[in-house]
Protein backbone atom coordinates (compact mmCIF):
# COMPACT_ATOMS: atom_id res chain seq x y z
CA UNK A 1 0.00 0.00 0.00
CA UNK A 2 1.27 3.52 -0.76
CA UNK A 3 2.57 5.81 1.83
CA UNK A 4 0.59 9.01 1.86
CA UNK A 5 3.46 10.76 1.10
CA UNK A 6 4.17 8.87 -2.23
CA UNK A 7 0.44 9.58 -2.99
CA UNK A 8 0.88 13.49 -2.48
CA UNK A 9 4.41 13.30 -4.66
CA UNK A 10 1.97 11.96 -7.43
CA UNK A 11 -0.71 14.39 -6.97
CA UNK A 12 2.12 17.54 -7.33
CA UNK A 13 3.16 15.65 -10.53
CA UNK A 14 0.03 14.92 -12.22
CA UNK A 15 -1.08 18.61 -11.33
CA UNK A 16 1.99 20.19 -12.81
CA UNK A 17 0.93 17.96 -16.23
CA UNK A 18 -2.18 19.04 -16.42
CA UNK A 19 -1.63 22.73 -16.45
CA UNK A 20 -0.47 23.92 -19.70
CA UNK A 21 0.99 27.17 -17.99
CA UNK A 22 3.75 25.27 -16.39
CA UNK A 23 5.93 25.46 -19.35
CA UNK A 24 9.55 24.48 -19.17
CA UNK A 25 12.15 27.41 -19.74
CA UNK A 26 15.27 27.74 -21.48
CA UNK A 27 17.27 30.24 -22.41
CA UNK A 28 18.36 33.27 -24.35
CA UNK A 29 20.05 33.50 -28.06
CA UNK A 30 20.06 36.00 -30.79
CA UNK A 31 19.82 32.93 -32.96
CA UNK A 32 16.49 31.49 -31.63
CA UNK A 33 14.98 34.39 -33.42
CA UNK A 34 15.50 32.19 -36.75
CA UNK A 35 13.17 29.41 -37.58
CA UNK A 36 10.83 28.43 -34.36
CA UNK A 37 13.95 28.97 -32.06
CA UNK A 38 16.67 27.10 -30.05
CA UNK A 39 15.86 23.08 -30.18
CA UNK A 40 16.39 20.96 -26.91
CA UNK A 41 18.85 18.46 -27.85
CA UNK A 42 20.77 17.50 -25.18
CA UNK A 43 18.06 15.32 -22.70
CA UNK A 44 18.50 16.20 -18.57
CA UNK A 45 20.82 17.37 -16.44
CA UNK A 46 22.98 13.87 -16.28
CA UNK A 47 22.85 13.95 -20.41
CA UNK A 48 23.85 17.37 -20.17
CA UNK A 49 26.95 16.71 -17.88
CA UNK A 50 28.88 14.09 -20.54
CA UNK A 51 28.14 16.14 -23.89
CA UNK A 52 24.52 14.88 -24.58
CA UNK A 53 25.05 11.08 -24.07
CA UNK A 54 22.16 9.31 -23.75
CA UNK A 55 21.19 7.51 -27.19
CA UNK A 56 23.35 4.39 -26.51
CA UNK A 57 23.83 4.59 -22.50
CA UNK A 58 21.23 5.34 -19.76
CA UNK A 59 21.56 5.21 -15.70
CA UNK A 60 19.39 3.34 -13.50
CA UNK A 61 19.51 6.98 -10.93
CA UNK A 62 18.06 8.79 -13.21
CA UNK A 63 14.69 8.71 -16.06
CA UNK A 64 15.96 7.80 -19.14
CA UNK A 65 14.60 10.53 -21.57
CA UNK A 66 16.85 10.42 -24.64
CA UNK A 67 16.28 7.12 -25.52
CA UNK A 68 12.77 5.12 -24.39
CA UNK A 69 14.23 2.29 -24.94
CA UNK A 70 16.57 2.30 -22.15
CA UNK A 71 14.21 3.08 -19.66
CA UNK A 72 14.45 -0.74 -18.51
CA UNK A 73 17.50 0.11 -17.07
CA UNK A 74 15.22 1.75 -14.34
CA UNK A 75 14.52 -0.42 -11.72
CA UNK A 76 13.65 2.07 -9.25
CA UNK A 77 11.26 4.52 -8.94
CA UNK A 78 12.90 8.03 -9.90
CA UNK A 79 11.40 11.81 -9.95
CA UNK A 80 13.53 14.26 -11.07
CA UNK A 81 13.16 18.56 -11.91
CA UNK A 82 15.92 20.74 -12.61
CA UNK A 83 16.22 24.31 -12.92
CA UNK A 84 18.27 25.68 -15.99
CA UNK A 85 20.50 29.43 -16.08
CA UNK A 86 22.29 30.14 -19.53
CA UNK A 87 24.56 33.60 -19.37
CA UNK A 88 25.51 35.08 -22.93
CA UNK A 89 27.87 37.43 -24.37
CA UNK A 90 27.08 38.57 -27.34
CA UNK A 91 29.67 39.94 -29.69
CA UNK A 92 28.91 41.85 -32.96
CA UNK A 93 32.66 42.79 -34.00
CA UNK A 94 31.94 46.10 -32.36
CA UNK A 95 29.70 45.85 -29.56
CA UNK A 96 29.09 43.13 -27.02
CA UNK A 97 26.11 42.62 -25.21
CA UNK A 98 25.12 40.54 -22.15
CA UNK A 99 22.00 38.34 -22.41
CA UNK A 100 20.83 35.49 -19.77
CA UNK A 101 18.03 33.31 -19.11
CA UNK A 102 16.40 30.59 -17.31
CA UNK A 103 14.27 28.69 -15.35
CA UNK A 104 12.19 25.49 -14.95
CA UNK A 105 14.35 23.01 -17.52
CA UNK A 106 12.16 20.23 -17.11
CA UNK A 107 10.00 17.56 -14.80
CA UNK A 108 10.57 13.65 -15.68
CA UNK A 109 9.81 10.74 -13.42
CA UNK A 110 10.45 6.76 -14.20
CA UNK A 111 7.54 3.92 -13.22
CA UNK A 112 9.52 0.37 -13.55
CA UNK A 113 6.06 -1.56 -13.05
CA UNK A 114 7.93 -4.59 -13.95
CA UNK A 115 11.62 -4.00 -13.07
CA UNK A 116 14.38 -5.01 -15.85
CA UNK A 117 11.07 -5.77 -17.62
CA UNK A 118 8.91 -2.99 -18.13
CA UNK A 119 9.38 0.54 -17.07
CA UNK A 120 6.78 3.71 -18.31
CA UNK A 121 7.93 7.31 -18.06
CA UNK A 122 6.18 10.48 -18.05
CA UNK A 123 6.94 14.34 -17.71
CA UNK A 124 7.40 17.99 -18.94
CA UNK A 125 10.11 19.10 -21.16
CA UNK A 126 10.51 21.76 -23.95
CA UNK A 127 11.26 20.86 -27.59
CA UNK A 128 12.18 24.57 -28.52
CA UNK A 129 13.01 28.12 -26.72
CA UNK A 130 12.63 31.65 -28.39
CA UNK A 131 13.98 34.56 -26.78
CA UNK A 132 15.74 37.17 -27.69
CA UNK A 133 15.92 40.97 -27.57
CA UNK A 134 17.56 42.77 -30.62
CA UNK A 135 18.19 46.69 -31.37
CA UNK A 136 19.08 47.91 -34.99
CA UNK A 137 20.24 50.44 -36.54
CA UNK A 138 19.90 51.08 -40.44
CA UNK A 139 20.17 53.52 -43.17
CA UNK A 140 16.81 54.39 -45.00
CA UNK A 141 18.08 53.70 -48.74
CA UNK A 142 17.20 56.46 -50.97
CA UNK A 143 16.88 59.10 -48.41
CA UNK A 144 18.82 61.44 -45.39
CA UNK A 145 16.58 58.60 -42.92
CA UNK A 146 17.53 56.50 -40.60
CA UNK A 147 15.63 53.13 -38.93
CA UNK A 148 15.51 51.80 -35.30
CA UNK A 149 14.23 48.79 -34.99
CA UNK A 150 13.73 46.69 -31.67
CA UNK A 151 12.59 42.97 -32.20
CA UNK A 152 11.81 40.96 -29.68
CA UNK A 153 10.70 37.50 -29.21
CA UNK A 154 9.59 35.26 -26.39
CA UNK A 155 8.21 31.26 -25.82
CA UNK A 156 8.77 28.05 -27.40
CA UNK A 157 6.94 24.75 -27.94
CA UNK A 158 6.84 22.71 -24.62
CA UNK A 159 6.39 19.15 -24.08
CA UNK A 160 4.38 16.46 -22.09
CA UNK A 161 5.17 13.29 -22.80
CA UNK A 162 4.12 9.72 -21.96
CA UNK A 163 6.91 6.79 -22.71
CA UNK A 164 7.53 3.43 -21.99
CA UNK A 165 10.53 0.63 -22.87
CA UNK A 166 9.98 -3.23 -22.87
CA UNK A 167 13.09 -6.05 -23.01
CA UNK A 168 11.82 -7.97 -25.69
CA UNK A 169 14.67 -10.29 -25.72
CA UNK A 170 18.17 -11.06 -24.29
CA UNK A 171 19.91 -7.55 -23.96
CA UNK A 172 17.43 -5.98 -26.49
CA UNK A 173 15.23 -3.20 -25.60
CA UNK A 174 12.41 -1.51 -27.57
CA UNK A 175 11.02 1.82 -26.68
CA UNK A 176 8.32 4.58 -27.46
CA UNK A 177 7.87 8.05 -26.46
CA UNK A 178 4.54 9.99 -27.27
CA UNK A 179 4.57 13.66 -27.14
CA UNK A 180 1.81 16.54 -26.59
CA UNK A 181 3.20 19.90 -28.36
CA UNK A 182 2.01 22.97 -27.00
CA UNK A 183 3.03 26.71 -26.23
CA UNK A 184 3.07 29.83 -27.83
CA UNK A 185 5.89 32.25 -29.07
CA UNK A 186 5.13 35.70 -29.46
CA UNK A 187 7.44 38.22 -31.85
CA UNK A 188 6.95 41.97 -32.09
CA UNK A 189 9.01 44.65 -34.70
CA UNK A 190 8.76 47.95 -33.50
CA UNK A 191 9.78 50.58 -36.36
CA UNK A 192 10.59 54.17 -35.68
CA UNK A 193 12.06 56.59 -38.22
CA UNK A 194 14.50 59.99 -37.04
CA UNK A 195 15.87 62.22 -39.33
CA UNK A 196 19.44 63.48 -39.39
CA UNK A 197 18.95 65.65 -36.54
CA UNK A 198 17.34 62.49 -33.92
CA UNK A 199 14.12 63.72 -34.81
CA UNK A 200 11.71 61.18 -35.08
CA UNK A 201 9.39 61.57 -38.05
CA UNK A 202 5.54 60.44 -37.65
CA UNK A 203 4.09 57.64 -35.54
CA UNK A 204 6.29 54.46 -34.34
CA UNK A 205 4.68 51.14 -35.79
CA UNK A 206 4.67 47.39 -34.59
CA UNK A 207 4.27 44.22 -36.49
CA UNK A 208 3.02 41.66 -33.62
CA UNK A 209 3.15 38.03 -34.09
CA UNK A 210 1.41 34.89 -31.92
CA UNK A 211 1.66 31.14 -33.04
CA UNK A 212 -0.24 28.88 -30.61
CA UNK A 213 1.30 25.12 -31.20
CA UNK A 214 -1.15 22.09 -30.12
CA UNK A 215 -0.63 18.61 -31.69
CA UNK A 216 1.18 15.03 -31.02
CA UNK A 217 4.72 13.81 -31.71
CA UNK A 218 6.36 9.93 -31.36
CA UNK A 219 9.50 9.39 -30.46
CA UNK A 220 10.81 5.25 -30.75
CA UNK A 221 14.02 3.73 -29.82
CA UNK A 222 16.13 0.85 -29.65
CA UNK A 223 19.34 -0.25 -27.10
CA UNK A 224 21.19 -3.81 -27.16
CA UNK A 225 24.17 -4.75 -25.49
CA UNK A 226 26.77 -7.34 -25.37
CA UNK A 227 29.53 -8.65 -22.93
CA UNK A 228 33.00 -8.03 -24.46
CA UNK A 229 35.33 -8.63 -21.50
CA UNK A 230 34.42 -9.84 -17.61
CA UNK A 231 33.17 -6.41 -16.77
CA UNK A 232 32.72 -4.77 -20.11
CA UNK A 233 29.94 -4.39 -21.75
CA UNK A 234 29.23 -2.37 -25.28
CA UNK A 235 26.26 -0.72 -26.14
CA UNK A 236 24.56 0.06 -29.36
CA UNK A 237 21.61 2.50 -29.21
CA UNK A 238 19.04 4.39 -31.86
CA UNK A 239 16.18 6.65 -32.03
CA UNK A 240 13.83 8.33 -34.22
CA UNK A 241 11.27 10.94 -33.69
CA UNK A 242 8.23 12.26 -35.97
CA UNK A 243 7.02 15.46 -35.20
CA UNK A 244 5.51 16.25 -38.78
CA UNK A 245 3.36 18.78 -39.14
CA UNK A 246 2.63 20.61 -35.67
CA UNK A 247 -0.75 22.09 -36.19
CA UNK A 248 -1.81 25.55 -34.48
CA UNK A 249 -3.15 28.54 -35.21
CA UNK A 250 -1.21 32.31 -35.52
CA UNK A 251 -2.50 35.98 -35.12
CA UNK A 252 -0.50 38.66 -36.93
CA UNK A 253 -1.11 42.37 -37.35
CA UNK A 254 0.28 46.04 -38.13
CA UNK A 255 -0.60 48.78 -36.15
CA UNK A 256 0.94 51.39 -34.22
CA UNK A 257 2.55 51.27 -31.08
CA UNK A 258 0.53 49.43 -28.60
CA UNK A 259 -2.35 48.40 -30.57
CA UNK A 260 -1.27 45.55 -32.48
CA UNK A 261 -1.67 42.37 -30.16
CA UNK A 262 -5.19 43.98 -30.10
CA UNK A 263 -7.63 42.71 -32.71
CA UNK A 264 -10.38 45.34 -31.67
CA UNK A 265 -7.99 48.41 -32.69
CA UNK A 266 -7.06 49.96 -36.63
CA UNK A 267 -4.76 48.65 -38.02
CA UNK A 268 -3.89 45.78 -40.49
CA UNK A 269 -4.75 42.53 -39.53
CA UNK A 270 -2.79 39.99 -41.31
CA UNK A 271 -3.61 36.98 -39.89
CA UNK A 272 -6.91 36.34 -37.37
CA UNK A 273 -6.27 32.72 -35.55
CA UNK A 274 -5.51 31.81 -38.71
CA UNK A 275 -5.13 27.67 -38.32
CA UNK A 276 -2.23 26.00 -40.18
CA UNK A 277 1.08 23.59 -38.93
CA UNK A 278 4.32 24.09 -38.97
CA UNK A 279 6.50 21.04 -40.53
CA UNK A 280 9.45 19.76 -38.42
CA UNK A 281 12.01 17.16 -40.20
CA UNK A 282 12.35 13.91 -38.65
CA UNK A 283 14.95 13.51 -36.49
CA UNK A 284 17.58 10.29 -36.30
CA UNK A 285 20.12 9.33 -33.85
CA UNK A 286 23.16 6.73 -33.27
CA UNK A 287 25.13 5.84 -30.57
CA UNK A 288 27.82 3.37 -29.32
CA UNK A 289 29.36 3.16 -25.94
CA UNK A 290 31.88 1.02 -24.13
CA UNK A 291 30.84 0.57 -20.30
CA UNK A 292 32.97 -1.01 -17.66
CA UNK A 293 30.63 -2.00 -15.32
CA UNK A 294 30.38 0.79 -11.97
CA UNK A 295 33.63 1.72 -13.18
CA UNK A 296 33.14 4.34 -15.82
CA UNK A 297 31.38 5.08 -19.55
CA UNK A 298 32.84 6.67 -22.74
CA UNK A 299 30.65 6.99 -25.43
CA UNK A 300 29.85 8.34 -29.20
CA UNK A 301 26.38 9.46 -30.41
CA UNK A 302 24.98 11.73 -33.43
CA UNK A 303 22.13 13.19 -34.07
CA UNK A 304 20.33 14.50 -37.95
CA UNK A 305 17.68 16.25 -39.00
CA UNK A 306 17.26 17.92 -42.60
CA UNK A 307 15.79 21.39 -42.08
CA UNK A 308 15.03 21.68 -46.18
CA UNK A 309 12.04 19.99 -45.10
CA UNK A 310 10.98 22.33 -42.82
CA UNK A 311 7.86 24.62 -43.70
CA UNK A 312 7.41 27.91 -41.43
CA UNK A 313 3.70 28.21 -40.04
CA UNK A 314 3.05 31.97 -42.31
CA UNK A 315 4.94 30.73 -45.55
CA UNK A 316 8.26 32.75 -44.42
CA UNK A 317 10.94 32.01 -46.60
CA UNK A 318 14.10 30.84 -45.05
CA UNK A 319 17.26 28.87 -46.28
CA UNK A 320 17.61 25.90 -44.03
CA UNK A 321 20.21 22.89 -44.06
CA UNK A 322 20.91 19.83 -42.47
CA UNK A 323 21.25 19.73 -38.49
CA UNK A 324 23.92 17.43 -36.76
CA UNK A 325 24.73 17.70 -33.34
CA UNK A 326 28.07 14.94 -32.42
CA UNK A 327 28.89 14.53 -28.67
CA UNK A 328 31.29 12.47 -27.11
CA UNK A 329 30.86 12.02 -23.41
CA UNK A 330 32.97 10.15 -20.95
CA UNK A 331 31.69 9.64 -16.93
CA UNK A 332 34.20 7.94 -14.14
CA UNK A 333 32.89 6.59 -10.63
CA UNK A 334 35.79 5.94 -8.34
CA UNK A 335 34.47 3.99 -5.90
CA UNK A 336 30.46 3.29 -5.96
CA UNK A 337 31.01 0.85 -2.82
CA UNK A 338 32.56 3.28 -0.69
CA UNK A 339 30.27 4.55 2.39
CA UNK A 340 32.11 7.10 4.05
CA UNK A 341 33.41 8.88 1.45
CA UNK A 342 30.85 11.03 -0.56
CA UNK A 343 33.70 12.34 -3.38
CA UNK A 344 34.39 8.67 -3.92
CA UNK A 345 31.14 7.25 -4.54
CA UNK A 346 30.01 10.41 -6.42
CA UNK A 347 29.60 10.33 -10.68
CA UNK A 348 32.32 12.69 -12.50
CA UNK A 349 31.28 13.49 -16.20
CA UNK A 350 32.78 15.50 -19.07
CA UNK A 351 32.03 15.85 -22.54
CA UNK A 352 32.26 17.49 -25.65
CA UNK A 353 29.65 18.64 -28.02
CA UNK A 354 29.55 20.00 -31.67
CA UNK A 355 26.75 21.35 -33.71
CA UNK A 356 26.00 22.57 -37.08
CA UNK A 357 22.85 24.41 -36.81
CA UNK A 358 20.19 24.31 -39.85
CA UNK A 359 21.17 27.94 -39.81
CA UNK A 360 23.11 29.86 -42.94
CA UNK A 361 23.64 33.24 -42.77
CA UNK A 362 25.75 35.64 -45.39
CA UNK A 363 26.92 32.31 -46.76
CA UNK A 364 28.20 31.53 -43.20
CA UNK A 365 26.98 28.61 -41.44
CA UNK A 366 26.34 29.02 -38.08
CA UNK A 367 27.56 26.05 -35.83
CA UNK A 368 27.94 25.45 -32.30
CA UNK A 369 31.23 24.30 -30.42
CA UNK A 370 31.13 23.19 -26.21
CA UNK A 371 32.59 21.70 -23.33
CA UNK A 372 30.69 19.97 -20.62
CA UNK A 373 31.25 19.45 -17.19
CA UNK A 374 28.98 17.94 -14.83
CA UNK A 375 28.48 15.61 -11.74
CA UNK A 376 26.04 13.55 -9.56
CA UNK A 377 26.01 12.99 -5.66
CA UNK A 378 23.68 10.85 -3.64
CA UNK A 379 22.21 13.00 -0.68
CA UNK A 380 21.16 9.25 0.89
CA UNK A 381 21.19 5.74 0.16
CA UNK A 382 19.25 6.36 -3.16
CA UNK A 383 18.38 9.81 -4.31
CA UNK A 384 20.79 12.06 -6.48
CA UNK A 385 21.85 15.56 -6.57
CA UNK A 386 22.55 16.36 -10.29
CA UNK A 387 25.21 18.87 -11.56
CA UNK A 388 25.95 20.06 -14.95
CA UNK A 389 27.73 22.92 -16.80
CA UNK A 390 28.66 23.72 -20.50
CA UNK A 391 30.98 26.53 -21.64
CA UNK A 392 30.52 27.42 -25.93
CA UNK A 393 30.85 29.50 -28.21
CA UNK A 394 28.07 29.56 -31.02
CA UNK A 395 28.71 31.89 -34.15
CA UNK A 396 30.76 34.42 -35.35
CA UNK A 397 31.36 38.17 -35.90
CA UNK A 398 32.61 37.66 -39.66
CA UNK A 399 30.17 38.64 -42.42
CA UNK A 400 28.30 41.09 -40.01
CA UNK A 401 27.09 38.13 -37.84
CA UNK A 402 26.80 37.85 -34.20
CA UNK A 403 29.50 35.55 -31.99
CA UNK A 404 27.56 33.92 -28.34
CA UNK A 405 29.99 32.59 -25.86
CA UNK A 406 27.87 31.50 -23.45
CA UNK A 407 27.70 29.31 -19.99
CA UNK A 408 24.46 27.06 -19.07
CA UNK A 409 24.21 25.76 -16.05
CA UNK A 410 21.70 23.23 -14.75
CA UNK A 411 21.01 21.60 -11.73
CA UNK A 412 18.23 18.55 -11.19
CA UNK A 413 17.19 16.82 -8.34
CA UNK A 414 16.59 13.05 -8.38
CA UNK A 415 14.48 11.34 -5.81
CA UNK A 416 14.70 7.62 -5.90
CA UNK A 417 12.51 4.84 -3.88
CA UNK A 418 12.95 1.33 -4.71
CA UNK A 419 9.74 0.21 -2.79
CA UNK A 420 6.67 0.94 -5.21
CA UNK A 421 6.96 -2.18 -7.14
CA UNK A 422 8.51 -4.74 -5.81
CA UNK A 423 6.09 -7.04 -3.70
CA UNK A 424 6.37 -7.44 0.13
CA UNK A 425 7.68 -10.15 1.90
CA UNK A 426 6.90 -9.38 5.62
CA UNK A 427 3.97 -7.05 6.60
Amino acid sequence: MLSKIKWQLLGVCCTLLLFTEVKAQSSASTYSALGIGEFNYSGLTHNQGNGGLGISFGTGWNPNYVNPALQTRNTIFNFQAALNYKRINANNGSETADVDGGGLSYIAMSLPFKPTKFTMGMGLNQLTSVNYDLEITSQVAGTDLSSFNTITGDGGISEAYLSGGFLVAKNLSLGFHASYFFGSTIRTNQLSIFDTLGTQVGNTSEFYERLTISDVGFKFGAHYFFPVSENGNLHLGAIYQRIGDLRGKAFAKLAAFGQASDPETPGDLLADDLRGSISIPNRYGFGVSYERANKFIVGLEGQYQDFADFRSFLGDPLQLQQAIKVGLGFEYVPDYLSVDNLAKRSTYRAGFEFQQTPYVLNNTQINDLGINFGTSFRVNQLSVVNLAMKIGQRGTVDSGLVRETYVNFSLGFSLNDNTWFYKRVFE
